[in-house]
Formats: structure tokens, C-alpha cells, sequence
């Protein structure tokens, strides 16, 4: 492994705990990759060929897929063919003798046909903490189905508020649920890590794609059971907020939130329009809300007149606020993206990569390796 860039231990609070990650995909990686971060040895299982994400490409980085090296550095990869009695048997010697955490998100059933679910690893290892990382759910009618990120934007009920009412269903472009069901995870085997340290005992964490997709749907969910009426597509507005969403101008498109009645007066003021702020059709959110056809088309219509960079300067002197809708090299170019520290030098590797987007007083954590190279060497190279 590179070398060890020093940073304090308290962008490493997991220091000293090992992980075995019998990840693929992004899921499982992208929980992995945030354990690595915090600190932890994560020890990334694969089968011969390697996770099917080194694959997703083109482009292509230091042997693999860019989508591959976003989600796994920190790590080390053994190649581990689990259905091999000697390999198995090796992952199994190094799980008793030293990992705290198994993470899986493998074909439901698969691990414990093999002997590597949580109840049998937990029956050698008792302080051992197990987070099933599934599609479905650990229990129900689909429980055993397989899942992937837009399946789940789909039957979770995503993509029947994202897009333009009458077009086509929209997936939202990040991995949403594999990314969001992967910080789920982490926060759970924190946790559970947290809790062995009191009783000493470790535990079986579930989390899934579906419940992290419900999840995302809360308020949506809130407002269809208080109101009964099902939720419609928005575009780049919000349910429940008017004005609130994005608008063309000269040269670009501008988001612009006025989220309560004192914004909405000044927006008004902004736009030269003062006389809406007075107007009985939009004198408060909910009226605003149920004219807000009406109050679109007096906004769409101005902020065509000027350009991105004239309205923010207008709105930011009033205090509205807004934001451009920014390109990725846009984004990572721009200066509070580089005063934050997001984009960060990896050791091994040939790119940046988005850093873990927390800070610990102030101070965010150094990556320590590149993402592995998938190792051929099979598991006796790690676990003799």
C-alpha cells in the first residue's frame, strides 16, 4: 500500500477496526469507501474477474473504470473465490482472527449458502457486527429479488415526482439509492460499533435499497397521507413552495428559492414586480401555491430579460437566495468548491476524487491509497 499521509486521529475515528467488504456494484463500496475514510483497513473481497464496476466504461483510469475508482479507495482487494473450500476457509480464519465488520450486498441467499451469513459468523464471532446491505429488504414477498439503483427510483416511487408533468418518467442522475443505502450502512455499522463498545456484543445491521428510497420519499409520503392527493411531477420546483425552482434567462438557467413570505416581497422587489407581493393570489405560500401557474408565467417572463450573472448580483445584494445550474467542471472549478477542499490529490492515483464531505474541527480526512488494483494473488497473499 502507498504510504500514509498523517493526519489526527480525529479524522480517523476508526482506526484499528478492520472490514471486510464482500461488496460489488456501488452500494457496498461506496459504504466501504467511507469506513476507509473515517480510518478503517477495509479489505475488499472479489471474485476472479473483479467488481463488475471496474467494467463501466468507458472512461477508463488506472486500469478500471472511472465509476470504480469513485468508490473505492482506501482499500485493499484479494481476490477470494468463494466457493472454494481453501479460499473460504482462509477469508473465514482472517474474519475470526480479525475483523470487526462484514459488509455484504451479494445476491440475496448467497452468503449463507456459502457459511458467511451473519448468523454463522456470528456464532464463531459474537462481538462481530454484520450489515446486510439488500434490495428489498431483509423480509417480505420480495425479499429475495435482486435490486439495482433505478429499479428502485422506480418502484419507490422516484421517479413519479421527478421530470415534467406528462413526459416520459425521469431517473435522477446520481445513484441516489445505491450511494444513499451505502452512508445508511455506514451510519448503522457506526453505530453498532459505538454499541460493542459498551456490552462488547456486536449485531446485525439491514439496510436496503428499497427502505433508503422510501426513505428519500418522506415528505412526499407526509403530504399524500395528510392531503390524499398524489404528488405530481414539478420539474426543478418543489411541492408545497411557490416560487421555488429554476428559471431561463438570457444565458443560462438560475435557480431562485424564496421560501417564505419576506423573500417572495423581496423577489418582488428584485424583478421590478412589487405590486405582486400585494396581490390577494400570492399574499402567502398556500395562496401562492395554488396560483402558482399564474405566478410562474410574471417570473419566467422577467428573468428572460437579464443574464445569470445580473440577476444573482441582484438577488444576492437583496438577499434572495439562488444559484446557477452549474456543469460538473463548472462545479469543481468553482472557488468555494476549492475553498472547501472537496477535490483532493490521492496518493496512486492519476485523478482527484470527491473527498468524504465531512470535516472534523475544521480538518477533512487525507485519502491514503488509490483504489485497488484487483489483486490475482488469491486470499493466502492477505490472510496468511
Amino acid at each position: 500500500m502507498s504510504s500514509v499521509p498523517s493526519q489526527s486521529s480525529a479524522v480517523a475515528p476508526l482506526a484499528g477496526i478492520v472490514v471486510i467488504e464482500l461488496g460489488h456494484s456501488v452500494a457496498a463500496p461506496f459504504a466501504g469507501q467511507i469506513l476507509g475514510d473515517l480510518g478503517a483497513e477495509v479489505v475488499k473481497i472479489e471474485k476472479p474477474d473483479g467488481d463488475d464496476a471496474r467494467k463501466w466504461g468507458p472512461p477508463f483510469v488506472d486500469g478500471a473504470a472511472a465509476t470504480f475508482q469513485s468508490l473505492n479507495r482506501n482499500k485493499r482487494s484479494v481476490v477470494c473465490e468463494l466457493r472454494n473450500d481453501a479460499d473460504r476457509q482462509a477469508l473465514l480464519r482472517f474474519i475470526d482472527e480479525r475483523a470487526d465488520v462484514v459488509l455484504q450486498n451479494l445476491r440475496p441467499g448467497q452468503v449463507d449458502a456459502l457459511g458467511l451469513g451473519a448468523a454463522a459468523l456470528r456464532a464463531r464471532k459474537p462481538s462481530l457486527v454484520y450489515c446486510n446491505l439488500g434490495a428489498f429488504g431483509a423480509r417480505g414477498p420480495l425479499a429475495k429479488n435482486p435490486g439495482y439503483d433505478p429499479l428502485m427510483q422506480a418502484f419507490g416511487g422516484i421517479m413519479s415526482v421527478v421530470g415534467e408533468e406528462g413526459r416520459p418518467p425521469v431517473r435522477v442522475g446520481p445513484s441516489i439509492i445505491d450511494m444513499g443505502a451505502g452512508m445508511w450502512a455506514a451510519l448503522g455499522i457506526v453505530s453498532a460499533l459505538l454499541r460493542r463498545r459498551d456490552c462488547g456484543e456486536g449485531s446485525v445491521v439491514d439496510v436496503s435499497l428499497l427502505e433508503t428510497a422510501a426513505g428519500w420519499m418522506t415528505m412526499y409520503a407526509a403530504q399524500y397521507l395528510a392531503g390524499g392527493e398524489l404528488p405530481k411531477k414539478n420539474g426543478s420546483g418543489q411541492v408545497g413552495i411557490v416560487p421555488y425552482r429554476a428559471y431561463r434567462t438570457a444565458d443560462g438557467d438560475l435557480v431562485v428559492a424564496a421560501g417564505n413570505d419576506a423573500l417572495f416581497r423581496r423577489l418582488c422587489q428584485v424583478i421590478e414586480q412589487p405590486a405582486l407581493a400585494d396581490d390577494l393570489r400570492f399574499a402567502g405560500n398556500p395562496q401562492r401555491v395554488r396560483h402558482a401557474d399564474e405566478l410562474y408565467a410574471v417570473l419566467e417572463a422577467r428573468f428572460a430579460t437579464r443574464g445569470n450573472a445580473d440577476w444573482m448580483a441582484r438577488l444576492e445584494a437583496a438577499g434572495v437566495p439562488c444559484a446557477p445550474v452549474q456543469s460538473i467542471d463548472a462545479m469543481l472549478r468553482h472557488p468555494q468548491t476549492e475553498a472547501l477542499g472537496m477535490l483532493q490529490s490521492v496518493p496512486g492515483s492519476s485523478i482527484p476524487l470527491i473527498g468524504l464531505p465531512i470535516s472534523f474541527d475544521g480538518e477533512r480526512a487525507v485519502p491514503r491509497s488509490a483504489p485497488p488494483a484487483l489483486d490475482a494473488l488469491g486470499p493466502q497473499a492477505l490472510f496468511s
